[in-house]
């Protein structure tokens, strides 16, 4: 089985890349969707997987559970851990893969990521450890982008002119009810779905593009292009905004779709 570790490093030091937290700002919606799919409250522990600068993690530890969140990038968690810290909440940060995570088995009542487990090269693996760590009766819990909705056509688009690696899903199929049915079948004893959007506002186009500059691995791909593929790119993106946009004075009023999965883990 391919470990995909140059992949990952090249994922990796993308997110270094941007500033993450103008994007964590419009994800927080999904965090706090997350947060009340899975009931995550006082006296819970919590792992938050691929955590960002931790929007999951902080809700998490506002509603007293004691948290402990894990991201692949030495900057995101140098990020959060700054983040949380400073407004007086005790969370354990650490460096980790979700496709081998540095706990013992059955550590946590509820293991959730947002818009980040998704990523992982081998999906199944990446489920299986976010169940290994939770505790029989727990709770595992996944944002994701769908493929029909407006993310989900962004990174089409992107994968049109900047193909994922050889053996990469793409990470959007987490967004499909059926594929995460069939991932987490064998590992959950129920699953529950839950559709929802984020709102995405800019006074236009060109905002939206400094927007997405902020997330690495879109800048990266972006800049990978030829300048003849980036032009295309641009034009398809253009197109894809005009076809989602709600907005008919020159701004952007895009909803965009996400699934929110929350698996519990046989007893």
């Amino acid at each position: 089985m391919a470990d995909f570790s140059d992949y990952k490093a090249r994922v990796r030091d993308s997110w270094e890349e941007g500033d993450y937290r103008v994007i964590a700002e419009s994800t927080l919606p999904a965090a706090q969707a997350l947060l009340d799919a899975c009931a995550i409250s006082a006296g819970q522990e919590v792992l938050d997987v691929a955590a960002g600068n931790g929007n999951l993690a902080l809700l998490a530890a506002r509603e007293g559970a004691a948290v402990v969140a894990s991201d692949l990038t030495p900057g995101m968690v140098a990020m959060g851990e700054a983040r949380t810290s400073g407004e007086g909440y005790d969370v354990e940060w650490c460096v980790a893969d979700v496709e081998s995570l540095p706990f013992d088995d059955g550590r946590f009542d509820c293991c959730a990521s947002v818009f980040g487990a998704m990523f992982a090269p081998r999906p199944e693996l990446a489920a299986e450890e976010m169940f290994r760590v939770v505790r029989p009766g727990g709770t595992v819990g996944l944002v994701s982008w769908t493929p029909e909705g407006f993310q989900g056509r962004v990174f089409a688009v992107g994968n049109k002119y900047v193909p994922m690696p050889e053996g990469v899903p793409v990470p959007s199929h987490w967004g499909i009810e059926e594929t995460a049915r069939e991932r987490l079948s064998g590992l959950a004893s129920s699953i529950v779905f839950e559709r929802h959007m984020i709102r995405h506002e800019f006074e236009s186009p060109e905002g939206w593009f400094d927007f997405v500059s902020n997330a690495g691995p879109s800048k990266r791909r972006m800049e990978s292009a030829s300048e003849e593929d980036r032009e295309a790119m641009r034009a398809d993106l253009l197109e894809l905004i005009d076809e989602f946009n709600q907005a008919d004075d020159g701004s952007v009023l895009v909803d965009a779709e996400y699934l929110v999965v929350v698996a519990r883990k046989r007893g």
